[in-house]
């Protein structure tokens, strides 16, 4: 057995008795992907049919060359002549590498140009947002290779965990993106790909390009090199995620493809083969149903759904309208456990359940999305409300026939939240709220959260002189898309309130995440909205008997977007419960938000917000943390009214409950607000229910610096080179004249007074009013004696104060010795008043 070549080394070999019956043949593929060459076996004059001759790409070396030798900009400017000269058939082998090399491989190994890291202060960020612009160099490629109609092959491996596991189990993904693309190869599988048009080609590349692993340093140099392209930043900083080039990228896409005024701009490319027929059913040489007990069901109702091959030419120009949308939504929001993938595949019938198999928690994705990503997922959940809202208002005439009138984007605009996103989004959000870590971070998930449930603020109406600044109302026609998405607002408000009373209260952004809920949901109108939707599901099951045979398909339960729209005669009650059966399945327990149980958590919460108040209103007294307790402090209190407002609330009564909170604190006295602790022979050793306490921010430790006050660590406020110098300066004096100062400050007149005030007053200011850990013991009372202490000169405050003296003394036409002197007779001055007052306030 040889090759004809003798030049390259095999990559693959493959077995084959198809073609020649009597004979065995071999063939292999060399390591460039791009040559194929002819094998035949020692024993057999016949030579195998191989696949068709592909000769090396000359164009595809070239550029592989420059990419490593020639700067961005001279590769975009020779890539727009290659693609405007050369003909698709030669740009068909470039573009795997190209998309590759732009986006990154989907192992993460290749950066490509890192879109995610690429910001304006760039030089690279313009030149690579106007090469992949949606009308730009890039785009016009992918359109004329549509025309030709290629196809490339995306290993099933790199999807979604929930997505790739159920093909790999036989079971058919119900939306479309995933039909009449499956290469089912010889050997098994293991080697499953999809067969992608160039347009889902880019597609798919960009959007797994927000999650692909980062294999690489960010603090590395600007590299040429197509592999690398990378940003080098100063250690320490941060980089925003709505600045960078695939953000910006992400919204141009979205305005585009999904635009809120006219139409999807057609192809720049005439040919008929540029637009994409709906997909064809599977054939019958290409079986998937014996891969899987679940498929075949499956695959036979989608069939049944397809839209017809003869759809007018406006049902075909919105074809990527749709399928960037399914793009975007399977590979950000397809990531949680297979049960429920399995349970959204089929909502109406419960699946079986392996052994071991069990809830949501029993079998997840090793996955957690980065705050990157939920941005992202957040600017996309924005813009499809505006796209959404910007459908024209419906005439008169309700018939079908009218409906049949509107156009394919119209029809589009009226489904996109319901069957396109919101079953994943739900899903998507409630893995966050499950495991996301308890911290600020957490802000990013919420605001997409509050996002979607609030669609009236992307309609692009704006607030009059009147309601401006006003907590206004929800207009009464968005109550359908409330009742429709009922557990968006209730079941994740829920998951919400299980994250508050586990997080530290008293932390000012933790405490503004609660408020912006609390506000939320006051919204006037929204409260009886959410409650009469759960008025609707929670109707008896007798009044849907007679409709039993209607059944809401969306694509994901494979339906189409343009299938005949819904009867107008369906009532409120039955899209309710569609809607939470759909999400939940038929066994669900519903809990109602304004039920007993959820109000007695909403009470827990409050006593926890009270028990966060006083503990932010005792660190007020703290320089150091007296303006993030107060922000916390008027957080909660607005969080509170608002909570009052919406469960209706007893103000009394929850005034009463911070009252005696209060009192009792008051009463306890410092010591006992420590944690739950035990006397040990090395000090206090927290118990299990003083470590709740801390982590629930109901107790702490009162962190005070019980040492020499000379010696504490440099603050952020202070000079660290004057701190030094003045401590030295402070020394020398202290050592020099320690003598006298322990003479001055021994006497009782009013000398002694005020040298007490002077030598001594730094420190017994900040041991004034400080309660002492019990577990400190006596540290730092061996500090008492007099010494002269200039660090308070050291502080950039007292520097600016000092430097603002002088320049009102130099307007005042004052010169530099009279200013020092008014200084000091100001100093002097201020020390004898603090020494007839001092000792005075002490006792007091």
């Amino acid at each position: 057995m040889f090759c004809r070549c003798n030049l390259h080394v095999y990559r693959e070999w493959a077995f084959c008795k198809a073609c020649l019956p009597d004979a065995e043949a071999f063939f292999c593929w060399c390591v460039d992907p791009f040559v194929a060459f002819r094998i035949y076996t020692k024993d057999s004059p016949v030579a195998m049919a191989a696949p068709a001759m592909q000769q090396p790409s000359f164009l595809l070396a070239n550029l592989k060359a420059d990419s490593v030798t020639k700067h961005l900009l001279q590769r975009c400017q020779e890539l727009v002549k290659v693609i405007d000269d050369y003909p698709a058939k030669e740009l068909h082998l470039v573009f795997p590498w190209l998309v590759e090399s732009i986006l990154g491989s989907l192992d993460g190994v290749v950066v490509g140009w890192n879109l995610r890291q690429l910001q304006g202060r760039i030089n690279e960020y313009a030149i690579a947002l106007e090469f992949l612009h949606p009308s730009g160099p890039m785009m016009k490629l992918v359109y004329k290779l549509q025309a030709e109609d290629y196809k490339y092959e995306v290993p099933v491996s790199f999807l979604p965990g929930p997505v790739k596991a159920a093909i790999q189990e036989g079971v058919l993904p119900d939306c479309p993106l995933f039909h009449n693309k499956l290469q089912l190869p010889l050997s098994g599988l293991s080697s499953l790909s999809l067969s992608l048009n160039p347009f889902e080609y880019y597609m798919f590349f960009f959007a797994a390009s927000l999650i692909a692993p980062r294999r690489w340093c960010e603090n590395v140099s600007w590299s040429v090199s197509n592999r690398v392209l990378s940003v080098e930043l100063p250690p320490g900083q941060h980089v925003s995620s709505s600045d960078s080039a695939y953000f910006v990228l992400v919204d141009a896409y979205l305005q585009y493809f999904l635009p809120t005024e006219g139409v999807v701009p057609p192809s720049p490319f005439s040919d008929a083969r540029s637009t994409v027929a709906p997909p064809s059913p599977r054939s019958a040489n290409m079986p998937f149903a014996g891969y899987g007990a679940h498929s075949s069901s499956l695959l036979k109702r989608h069939i049944t759904h397809q839209p017809s091959v003869n759809a007018d030419l406006a049902t075909q120009e919105i074809w990527r309208s749709e399928t960037l949308l399914q793009v975007f939504v399977e590979m950000w929001l397809h990531h949680y456990s297979l049960e429920m993938y399995q349970k959204l595949q089929s909502p109406q019938v419960k699946p079986p359940a392996p052994p071991g198999y069990g809830t949501l928690h029993t079998y997840q994705e090793p996955f957690c999305p980065s705050e990157e990503h939920v941005l992202v997922v957040r600017l996309l959940v924005k813009h499809l409300h505006a796209f959404a809202s910007s459908l024209k208002p419906e005439p008169a005439s309700t018939s079908p026939s009218a409906h049949s009138q509107a156009s394919p984007l119209e029809e589009f605009k009226r489904v996109v939240i319901s069957r396109f996103v919101q079953q994943k989004l739900y899903v998507f959000l409630q893995h966050c709220f499950g495991h996301w870590p308890l911290d600020a971070s957490f802000r990013a998930v919420l605001e997409t959260w509050l996002s979607y449930i609030q669609p009236w603020r992307y309609t692009g109406e704006k607030a009059t002189p009147q309601t401006e600044g006003q907590n206004r109302s929800v207009p009464e026609k968005w109550s359908s898309f409330v009742q429709e998405n009922l557990l968006l607002y209730t079941k994740l408000f829920q998951g919400f309130l299980n994250r508050a009373v586990r997080t530290d209260l008293v932390n000012a952004k933790n405490a503004l995440m609660v408020f912006r809920v609390a506000k939320v949901f006051a919204q006037p109108n929204l409260p009886e909205m959410i409650q009469k939707g759960e008025q609707l599901f929670l109707e008896p099951e007798h009044v849907l008997h007679h409709r039993h045979s209607r059944v809401f398909l969306s694509p994901a339960h494979g339906g189409s977007f343009l299938s005949s729209r819904q009867p107008a005669e369906v009532d409120a009650v039955f899209k309710v419960k569609s809607h939470v059966y759909g999400l939940e399945g038929q066994d669900c327990q519903y809990t109602q938000m304004f039920g007993a149980e959820l109000r007695a958590a909403v009470l827990k919460l409050v006593q926890i917000m009270a028990q966060a108040r006083q503990t932010a209103k005792r660190m007020r007294a703290c320089e150091a943390s007296a303006n993030q307790s107060f922000l916390s402090w008027c957080s909660w209190s607005l969080a509170l009214d608002y909570l009052c407002q919406i469960f209706r609330l007893n103000v009394g009564q929850v005034s009463q409950l911070m009252a005696n909170l209060a009192s009792a604190e008051d009463e306890l006295g410092g010591d006992r607000q420590l944690p739950d602790c035990i006397q040990g022979d090395n000090g206090l050793i927290l118990t299990d229910l003083g470590r709740k306490q801390i982590i629930n921010g109901l107790r702490r430790f009162e962190i005070q610096y019980q040492g020499d006050p000379e010696l504490q660590p440099i603050r952020s406020y202070e000079n660290a080179t004057l701190v030094r110098f003045l401590f030295r300066v402070a020394s020398l004096i202290n050592q020099r004249f320690g003598g006298h100062m322990d003479a001055l400050c021994s006497r009782t007149d009013f000398l002694g007074r005020l040298g007490r005030y002077y030598f001594t007053g730094g420190s017994a200011r900040r041991r004034r009013g400080q309660q002492r850990s019990p577990a400190s013991g006596g540290a730092g009372e061996g500090h008492r004696r007099p010494r002269l202490s200039l660090r308070a000169l050291a502080s950039y405050r007292t520097l600016l104060s000092v430097l603002l003296f002088y320049l009102l003394g130099a307007l005042l036409s004052f010169g530099l010795l009279s200013s020092t002197g008014l200084i000091l007779a100001a100093s002097l001055l201020y020390g004898l008043c603090m020494a007839l007052l001092g000792e005075r306030l002490t006792t007091q």
